[in-house]
């Protein structure tokens, strides 16, 4: 069994390669980190389905818990998640050991401290309704580790990032995610292998979370809210391509929904602002069922009260 801290023989001399051969094994050794993640695909697509049951209501969060390299990988996918599916700000959060701090500067100890972690989840009253994601390339770190399990000590979905068989962090979490990296091209450098399959694993499981949660329709971010011009005309153009119809009348759509695409995709279809919003309602959020819902014409009269 190989582990993240050994020492590999086949890097032994680098320091003593030409800049071409030194990279090319680095790039060889990131094409393996890639390929280490696919058998943790199971794995993962049970986590998304766990956590769309939480996420899908309206006060379910996402927590990303960590140190060090896996710790920013965790905010960098909390912090994409608005800009990108524009999923509530207050719904994606960060317990980085050491804090904000941390993000850019060492911390010295802070990942040992699992009394900090313990703290984090009590300040931020961590509940059943959301999803803990503790990310370690060790899967020993006591910060994280302290931290899922607290987590799923108080009623949170969690789940364990780790590189290393039968870490800690795999035994805390309900949903243990293992990703065998082996030793790093530099002995205990996790931000290369190790980091790179992390990266992966989050963009994927955060990524397939925000489909099942209908923020994306046809390979589209249907969910963008237009706040730019820029964005405008990305707005109208997915309006026109999903609802069929001319540039001019997707324009008038998305002004009608203020800037809301999915709901400008509706009103599109011919329906009223108030009757598109009832039909996304009804279809928990999910364009494409609403689609077919409006193209029917068999909507009910909202002056009665169904």
């Amino acid at each position: 069994m190989t582990r993240t801290e050994d020492i590999s023989p086949r890097y032994r001399d680098i320091d003593a390669w030409p800049s071409l051969d030194a990279l090319s094994a680095m790039f060889e050794a990131q094409m393996a980190a890639v390929a280490a993640v696919r058998p943790a695909l199971p794995q993962l697509a049970a986590a998304v389905d766990g956590a769309v049951r939480r996420m899908a209501g309206e006060t379910g969060r996402l927590i990303y818990i960590g140190a060090g390299t896996s710790g920013r990988l965790g905010v960098l996918d909390s912090s994409e998640l608005f800009p990108t599916f524009s999923w509530p700000r207050e719904r994606a959060l960060f317990a980085m050991a050491g804090g904000s701090e941390a993000i850019l500067n060492a911390v010295e100890n802070a990942e040992d401290d699992e009394a900090a972690a313990r703290r984090w989840m009590a300040d931020n009253h961590v509940n059943a309704d959301d999803v803990a994601i503790g990310v370690a390339a060790s899967g020993g770190t006591p910060f994280t580790v302290a931290g899922v399990a607290e987590a799923r000590a108080r009623g949170a979905m969690t789940i364990g990032v780790a590189n290393n068989s039968g870490a800690p962090l795999l035994d805390a979490a309900e949903f243990p995610v293992l990703i065998e990296t082996g030793p790093e091209v530099i002995a205990g450098s996790t931000r290369m292998k190790a980091g790179t399959a992390q990266k992966i694993a989050l963009n994927l499981f955060s990524t397939q979370l925000m489909v099942r949660l209908g923020r994306v329709h046809g390979g589209l971010m249907v969910q963008m809210r237009v706040s730019n011009a820029k964005l405008r005309r990305r707005g109208i153009d997915m309006v026109a391509r999903i609802a069929g119809c001319p540039r001019d009348d997707a324009a008038r759509a998305l002004e009608a929904a203020d800037g809301d695409v999915k709901l400008a995709c509706v009103i599109a279809k011919g329906l009223d602002a108030m009757e598109a919003a009832a039909v996304l309602d009804r279809n928990g959020g999910h364009l494409r069922a609403a689609l077919i819902e409006a193209e029917s014409g068999a909507l009910p009269d909202l002056d009665d009260g169904s």
